[in-house]
């Protein structure tokens, strides 16, 4: 593909170019969902990552790919190509006609991805499978500060006042959920008939492993900031996430990260794969983990999972590099807790992050083993398209790093509807009332704390002069019930530590 044409539109995108430590509420949560709340009706995006929520608004450019294309957009102007197939190596090599330095990209990418990468490529439609933002607004929040990065200064100083605002209340009173159970505990019937379809298959020898799972569509659509702030306090998420971007509306709190990519080279990936609930009692919740080691299924699953890892790993790092670090060892999660090991390796030279990320995409835990056959059996057995679940929340950076979170334990708005979805890992040993109750297990990360009546926030959105003075550079658903119409409780906010 000619360079000339993303050199063109990197070079309009702006620097953020101005910068200030500013003081923020103690809670960096609060703090992001009301930086959220303010840009509320433009993009934005919340994203968690070890300690420090990045909040980003006010895109200046955008990138978003399909199967056979790839549209740059920056200052009013769009430019469009054919990708021959591959929309991740022309994304990458958009992102690498940027300056090495000063800035940050956030965005998503759909499930469908993994089929155009991994099994039937004349099965992905026209939908777009990678979206990316690089916003005039960039703020980095820990307790009691705020690091902000803007295009301008008009943006800097309104970010300020809005960090040293009281907080944006979500509402005195909050609409929760009557009866979450009674969401939780819709359309068994069909999903289990799915499972024992997938046993079928996985005992004829079509594959070992397959990740099925069902959806629930709400009647009621959900505050996803409200939402977000309660699942928080309730969650011990590896990656949480928060965002209006390229049509879809998420709150999340993901288990695991798809790929972990420093500025070094050195690449992570975070299988879970063993599920069992988690309970409040310390001595019955060490039980059912204990109860994870014992299990063969459970057990054999996780160790399928690591082994197509480590193959993942092998071909894009250096010969020798890739290890298994904290092997097996169990996760809270939630509601749930999981068996989980970390893979890791350092990134060929000649292998860059993007290859990487396009190498473990879908991850195996949202897919199956072998993935292509797992992705073929998926196709065969979820009716309709599943859209970003089990797709990737992504943060690059100048510097080569990548960050993607698995999309799951998440809550969805897209196209007017909204829906949470659930799986669990199929094998051979597997009996449908265990999975369907995994899935339960699974979905009370999430349903518990859906919040709904959002109030209409009253702080003007934050938004960048792009193209402002000189500066200093500093450098669809499937296996799905009917809607669910659930009555509402009261809960009245109150503020908890996050966890």
């Amino acid at each position: 593909m000619n360079p000339s044409p993303w050199q063109t539109w990197a070079d309009q995108v702006p620097t953020l170019c101005r910068a200030a430590v500013l003081p923020a509420p103690d809670d960096p949560a609060e703090a992001a969902v009301q930086l959220a709340r303010a840009a509320a009706g433009t993009p934005h995006v919340v994203y968690e990552r070890d300690g420090t929520w990045h909040f980003a608004t006010a895109p200046a450019a955008t990138l978003t790919a399909g199967a056979g294309w790839i549209t740059a957009s920056v200052a009013g102007r769009s430019h469009e190509a054919d990708t021959g197939g591959r929309p991740v190596e022309a994304v990458a090599a958009a992102l690498a006609a940027l300056p090495r330095h000063g800035w940050r990209a956030f965005g998503w990418a759909a499930f469908e991805l993994g089929h155009l990468l991994h099994a039937d490529p004349a099965t992905v439609g026209p939908e777009p499978l990678l979206h990316l933002v690089l916003p005039t607004v960039d703020i980095e929040l820990t307790p009691g500060q705020a690091y902000v990065r803007a295009s301008d200064d008009g943006a800097l100083f309104h970010a300020g006042d809005l960090l040293t605002r009281p907080a944006l209340s979500l509402a005195t009173e909050t609409a929760a959920l009557a009866d979450p159970e009674a969401l939780v505990a819709s359309g068994a019937a069909a999903y289990q008939q799915a499972v024992a379809a997938t046993v079928a298959d996985i005992r004829s020898g079509l594959l070992h492993k397959a990740v099925l799972s069902r959806s629930l569509p709400l009647a009621d659509a959900p505050d996803l900031a409200a939402t977000y702030l309660a699942g928080r306090r309730a969650n011990t998420p590896a990656r949480s996430y928060l965002f209006d971007l390229g049509g879809w509306q998420v709150a999340g709190f993901s288990p695991e990260t798809v790929v972990e990519i420093d500025a070094n080279g050195r690449i992570a990936t975070d299988p879970l794969a063993g599920t069992r609930a988690r309970d409040p009692d310390p001595d019955r919740n060490g039980l059912l983990g204990q109860e994870l080691f014992a299990d063969s299924k459970e057990v054999h699953e996780h160790a399928l999972s690591v082994r197509l890892a480590i193959d993942e790993l092998a071909g894009v790092c250096h010969p020798g590099s890739v290890a298994i670090e904290d092997f097996m060892a169990v996760r809270q999660r939630g509601s749930v807790q999981h068996l989980g090991s970390r893979v890791t390796g350092w990134l060929r030279a000649d292998a860059s992050a993007w290859l990487a990320f396009a190498a473990l995409f879908p991850a195996i835990t949202v897919t199956g083993v072998p993935k292509p056959a797992a992705l073929r059996a998926l196709r065969t057995h979820e009716p309709g398209s599943r859209g970003l679940y089990g797709g990737a929340v992504l943060m690059a950076g100048a510097d080569g790093s990548l960050d993607a979170a698995l999309v799951l334990r998440t809550v969805f708005r897209h196209r007017g509807q909204a829906w949470l979805r659930a799986g669990a890992g199929i094998m051979g040993q597997s009996t449908p009332a265990r999975e369907w109750e995994e899935t339960c297990e699974k979905l009370r990360s999430i349903a518990p704390f859906l919040r709904l009546d959002a109030p209409v926030p009253v702080a003007a959105p934050l938004t960048a002069s792009v193209g402002a003075g000189p500066a200093t550079d500093i450098g669809d658903r499937a296996l799905s019930a009917s809607p669910v119409k659930l009555g509402r409780r009261k809960v009245q906010n109150h503020k908890g530590r996050n966890r």
